[in-house]
């Protein structure tokens, strides 16, 4: 990628080509995603890539790049992945049944549905217990749902939020899902004009309960990616480089760690948390805490993703970008999978992968 179409935010269908430099693992990664029976699945905004990580049989990191036209939320199980990218929600699904391999790759996703929806700058995409899918519609500031015959549907909007507009007022960004259901969304501020948040970045961030519409904390920095888990409210503070969880009685927010760069994409797995790291945009951390963070502590910033220990809050395994990736958007795991690998919405072999459902029956007229 150029450096011309890299600054204008301009995204590719390729696959990016990383070279011997590009991409570095702390020495424990691969036992630690064998130990752990887990594979991991990015999305990088800014490349368009989907990468997908996991163990080869050799014992050593397999990194595999999927292009996409930019590469937004992503919802990850062992058979499914939901991506959003620049225009469309795409569905894949893995082909390969329990024994079958491509390669050696256990699981193989193919693109099997794309939902055009325009661009609504989709953050954080869920999968609803009845299939159904819900995504954080930040340009339009609400939630939303899929719909057969229009961009979407708001399934629930802010109080606050005065006219649904292609205005990105208040940057709706997060999902925590809790029973099955979004409970919990983030968002820089609760500005109702366009692009507002921009002025609120420093402070003003805020998590507000779906259910009830009541704000939990509006204290935070440019918070994302809020998930329940084991009972509690866990999100990135994103200005300020610090993975934590709220206390939902009293709105504070308790530092479990600090992470070097813009934190966003946050999973769990087994006592770890598993949260990307993206670079500045602009060269700096310009008025946000992030900044001062890190010179306090004489650190360069990140891109890629880092795996803490929730007991200790310690750093116990790293993935590091360097070269044209330097922003990563969602971070997903993919429990009992070791080597997952999929195809490209765009590639050549999406032509040729005709498979045929075994369990299909034939059904005889009336």
């Amino acid at each position: 990628m150029s450096a011309a179409s890299e600054q204008a935010g301009q995204t590719t269908d390729a696959p990016v080509r990383l070279g011997p430099g590009d991409i570095a693992c702390s020495r424990g990664l691969a036992t630690w995603l064998s130990t752990h029976q887990v594979s991991l699945a990015l999305s990088s905004y800014q490349t368009g890539q989907l990468f997908l990580v996991g163990v080869k049989p050799s014992g050593g990191i397999h990194f595999h790049a999927v292009g996409t036209n930019r590469a937004m939320g992503l919802w990850a199980e062992p058979q499914t992945l939901i991506l959003a990218t620049a225009n469309q929600v795409i569905r894949f699904e893995n082909i390969l049944e329990e024994n079958q391999r491509i390669g050696d790759a256990d699981k193989y996703y193919v693109p099997r549905v794309a939902h055009t929806t325009g661009d609504l700058d989709i953050h954080d995409i869920v999968k609803l217990k009845d299939g159904s899918i819900v995504f954080a519609n930040t340009i339009y500031s609400c939630l939303s749902t899929l719909h057969p015959v229009h961009s979407f549907a708001a399934w629930w909007t802010p109080d606050f939020i005065s006219k649904l507009a292609a205005e990105d007022r208040c940057h709706l960004n997060g999902i925590a899902l809790r029973g099955g259901r979004p409970a919990y969304v983030t968002m820089v501020s609760r500005a109702d004009v366009v692009n507002g948040w921009r002025d609120r970045r420093d402070l003003g961030g805020c998590i507000i309960d779906v259910r009830s519409n009541e704000v939990v904390t509006e204290n935070l920095s440019m918070p994302h990616s809020p998930r329940w888990h084991q009972g509690k409210l866990w999100v990135v503070n994103s200005g300020t480089g610090h993975l934590g969880w709220v206390d939902t009685a009293s709105g504070a927010f308790q530092e479990v760690c600090f992470l070097p760069g813009f934190a966003r994409g946050l999973s769990f797995h087994n006592g770890h948390a598993i949260v990307g790291l993206s670079l500045p945009r602009d060269g700096s951390f310009k008025g946000l805490p992030l900044d001062d963070e890190l010179k306090k502590r004489d650190a360069d910033p990140w891109c890629g993703v880092q795996i803490v220990n929730l007991d200790t809050g310690n750093v116990v395994e790293w993935i590091r970008f360097s070269g044209v990736v330097k922003e990563m958007l969602d971070v997903c795991t993919l429990p009992g999978v070791r080597l997952p690998s999929a195809a490209s919405p765009t590639s050549p072999e999406v032509s040729n992968l005709r498979t045929i459902a075994s369990s299909a029956k034939r059904v005889e007229p009336a």
